[in-house]
């Protein structure tokens, strides 16, 4: 009987010289197969690589931490010196450095030179600071826009690893964000609404330890105790608004006379206290003069007769005095310069 073959009917089939079918067109090239998983392995791998770094900045709040987080996670794929970043409108920068000793110091000394530079860069550049390379990447976004600088030393930072910092920035844009509003935060709890000196808060945080190192080190420290004289009746009279006003101009005009190691705090209504680091009570009685005259230059009056003025206690700490007592003997000789008359200081 003929039975006719369907299905797998290999009678047309070219064979080769084996007598076994012919790999036709059709069937998969083995390189490119090869090839394709290859591209899924890095796909993925890069995969992780991101979900890793999600995690990391997940848990970083302040930029110092998030620049950090970014850096360490970085470091086994771009070895580096120094991850750092500018932002535009604040003209700040923040930066974490992973060398030590001398190093250090010469990788801070090419960030700083760099960032006072980069903020007009339309673009991405790179260059070479002596034995540096440095790259800087435009982080072009509404929620961070701003500069990621990094440097590393003895050798340039290829193609390839330039792209792959870049497509991670793209990730790092929205914590950028998070950062910086964290920031904005803290700067406002630490902060007097109303002049934009320190607050209380910050004067209860830095005091114990700076007490500390004096005690350590055997070096002066002296507090200003300041109240404005004839400030009430100029807002019994000029109304708070006005009262407002002048107490932005007493800040913005005690805030030019104090140095960057100096602390300055609005302890609340016309109360100002002044931490002189390093000042003995000559010194500090020296300033005091100065701003009892700067004041008086305000020329602000309630009446033709009564005219601003601030009257200062001075005291310098002694060894083992606690922040409270201090504090205390700051105020008795405020109340003493106040009870003498306007423009007043007592030590």
């Amino acid at each position: 009987m003929d039975v006719a073959l369907t299905g797998n009917d290999f009678s047309n089939t070219p064979e080769n010289k084996s007598g076994n079918p012919a790999i036709t067109d059709n069937e998969p090239n083995m390189d490119s197969l090869l090839s394709e998983l290859e591209q899924m392995k890095k796909k993925s791998d890069w995969l992780a690589r991101i979900n890793d770094l999600h995690g990391r900045l997940a848990g970083a709040v302040d930029m110092n931490s998030m620049l950090e987080a970014f850096s360490v996670w970085l470091m086994p794929f771009v070895e580096h010196n120094l991850l750092g970043y500018n932002h535009i409108e604040r003209q700040r920068g923040h930066m974490f450095c992973s060398s030590h000793g001398p190093e250090r110091r010469k990788v801070l000394q090419v960030a700083e030179k760099t960032f006072a530079y980069v903020n007009d860069l339309e673009d991405s550049i790179e260059w070479q600071v002596d034995e540096f390379w440095v790259r800087v990447w435009k982080v072009d976004s509404k929620l961070a826009n701003g500069r990621i600088l990094l440097v590393r030393h003895g050798k340039r930072i290829d193609a390839e690893e330039i792209k792959m910092i870049g497509d991670a920035l793209k990730v790092l844009s929205e914590p950028l964000r998070r950062a910086l509003d964290y920031e904005d935060l803290f700067e406002q709890v630490r902060r007097d609404t109303l002049t934009g000196l320190a607050n209380r808060r910050v004067f209860d945080e830095r005091i114990p330890p700076l007490l500390a190192g004096a005690e350590r080190h055997g070096r002066k420290i002296t507090l200003c105790s300041m109240d404005l004289d004839k400030f009430k009746q100029i807002n019994d009279k000029l109304g708070h608004a006005q009262g407002d006003t002048v107490l932005q101009q007493v800040a913005t005009t005690l805030a030019k006379m104090v140095r960057s190691s100096d602390i300055l705090v609005r302890m609340g209504g016309d109360e100002f206290i002044l931490v002189l680091p390093e000042t003995d009570l000559l010194a500090a009685n020296q300033l005091a003069q100065r701003i009892t005259e700067a004041i008086d230059r305000l020329e602000i009056y309630s009446s033709p007769t009564e005219k601003l003025g601030v009257s200062i206690g001075l005291a310098e700490w002694e060894p083992g005095q606690n922040k409270e007592d201090w504090m205390q003997k700051a105020d008795e000789l405020l109340y003493q310069a106040k009870n003498s008359g306007r423009g007043q200081t007592c030590m």
